[in-house]
């Protein structure tokens, strides 16, 4: 048995029919193609997998497809687009390139995600308070330093952009 959705990913409307079962990640990755949000886990510890869902990060792996039938999704491909849709980088992405935020890239998306969403809330966030954002977003080459600065500097960056 299939079920009908409609979801808007990354501005675009979806209409898919897809099995009651289907987890939110593979829906964006097998079904739409959309392969920049990670699998990592699949058990929700590791946040590889990290999407906007009515701008809240959410584990995709932890949501199944129809439960974000209605729904406004945003995953790494559709950062751009909350950029004022410029197609350039937006300031955590930037950010995470000029302060080394990334080494193998793997957790990036999430990481990325999860800031954006923390930037969002809290245009000044202490770095405690960007740590304990990202805590459930896992790394296991950085040691969270460069990605703390990095979130810091997008905070700055997006600041000065809003002048």
């Amino acid at each position: 048995m299939s079920v009908e959705i409609q979801v808007r990913v990354n501005g675009r409307a979806q209409q898919n029919r897809v099995e009651p079962r289907l987890l939110l990640v593979h829906y964006l990755r097998e079904v739409l193609g959309l392969t920049g949000t990670h699998v990592g886990c699949e058990t929700s510890l590791c946040g590889a997998c990290t999407v906007l869902v009515e701008g809240k990060a959410v584990k995709s792996c932890a949501m199944l497809a129809v439960q974000a039938d209605g729904c406004e999704v945003t995953t790494i491909e559709g950062i751009s687009a909350l950029n004022g849709g410029s197609g350039g980088l937006h300031p955590v992405q930037e950010a995470f390139w000029e302060k080394h935020g990334l080494q193998c890239g793997y957790c990036t998306p999430g990481m990325i995600i999860a800031s954006i969403e923390l930037l969002k809330r809290n245009a000044n966030p202490s770095e405690g308070e960007i740590r304990h954002a990202l805590h459930g977003n896992l790394c296991r080459c950085t040691g969270y330093q460069n990605i703390v600065e990095a979130v810091r500097s997008a905070a700055g960056k997006i600041k000065s952009r809003k002048r």
